[in-house]
């Protein structure tokens, strides 16, 4: 790879490689080295840019759940060395909360542009909700004690929107290859509530895997967890924002998605009672295909920053 370490052997290498070297092998210092100085960072609660931020906020996870690991599952990229290279990472990750003895298991989606061996651009969802009860707590609980925490509705940052983005270096929007475009056209097809294409094209057996760690089995589940998003924010705009096909040696053809959901919680359906409250959900989805259409897919969006939204919205 044209301007990257030559110790990685490919994209997804250094991707795997470098998130190890910094969380596992406490390597933290290579975060200078590894991320660009103005990297820009976007989760579900924050935006924030500059490497020290990143450094600073690994320290503090560290420090609550010291025994962290990050097994990557997956890592489907596109792009080149000339305009940079870009990665949907998905990991599951496991760690003890120091304070209780607690142990978690949640998911993690992160999607970074690089460029001459520098992370550059991301966008970060982690599934606080699967965190939230793994420690005994709703995500709506969870929402409000982070309310409660920083001080009360009137102190309590809100969660990020478009309007506290900017524009980073990537501009890309992914790759032309046919399993993206498949994808792409299913998430659409749902959004515009025509849940007959799950029977279409998801297999028989699909297993789903979805926010808060719940896992779905087969098409009526599969049906159920979109329905009850969908029908939760049922004027909601959905847009994707980028997508990436992918035919790999020893690996299912797959696709990832990153994508948004933006509008007025104003029907009853996954977030309970209507409040009216407008939200902005930062989402990531991955799909693998197989002979009789999607056999597994991974869908990720915070549930934790969600109910914030609502709460402080209402």
């Amino acid at each position: 790879m044209k301007g990257f370490d030559e110790k990685w052997s490919d994209f997804p290498d250094y991707i795997l490689g470098i998130t190890k070297e910094i969380w596992e092998d406490r390597q933290l210092h290579t975060l200078h080295r590894y991320y660009a100085d103005e990297v820009i960072v976007r989760t579900p609660f924050t935006f924030a840019t500059g490497n020290m931020g990143v450094i600073n906020s690994t320290m503090e996870v560290l420090a609550e759940f010291p025994d962290r690991t990050l097994f990557g599952e997956d890592v489907i990229w596109s792009g080149d060395d000339e305009s940079g290279l870009y990665s949907s990472h998905r990991i599951i990750s496991t760690a003890t909360q120091r304070e209780t003895g607690k142990k978690v298991l949640f998911r993690i989606i992160a999607d970074c542009h690089a460029l001459n061996n520098q992370i550059d651009d991301e966008w970060l969802i982690r599934d606080h909700g699967a965190i939230a009860k793994h420690l005994g707590m709703t995500p709506k609980e969870k929402a409000l004690q982070l309310i409660e925490e920083a001080g009360g509705p009137e102190k309590c940052p809100f969660p990020f929107t478009p309007k506290r983005d900017k524009q980073g270096p990537y501009h890309g929007v992914g790759n032309d290859n046919n399993w993206g475009v498949k994808y792409q056209s299913i998430l659409q097809r749902i959004m515009s509530a025509e849940f007959s294409v799950i029977p279409q094209e998801y297999d028989r057996a699909c297993i789903g895997e979805y926010p808060s760690g719940i896992r779905a089995c087969s098409h009526a589940e599969i049906d159920d967890f979109w329905m009850r998003l969908r029908s939760a924010f049922p004027n909601a705009e959905f847009k994707i924002h980028h997508r990436i096909g992918r035919d790999d040696s020893m690996m299912s053809p797959r696709s990832a998605i990153r994508w948004t959901l933006e509008g007025k919680h104003e029907g009853y359906g996954h977030f309970g009672k209507p409040t009216g409250a407008h939200v902005y959900i930062m989402g990531a989805s991955h799909a693998e295909f197989g002979p009789w259409g999607i056999r597994r897919e991974y869908v990720l969006f915070d549930e934790v920053a969600i109910w914030q939204q609502i709460l402080l919205g209402s």
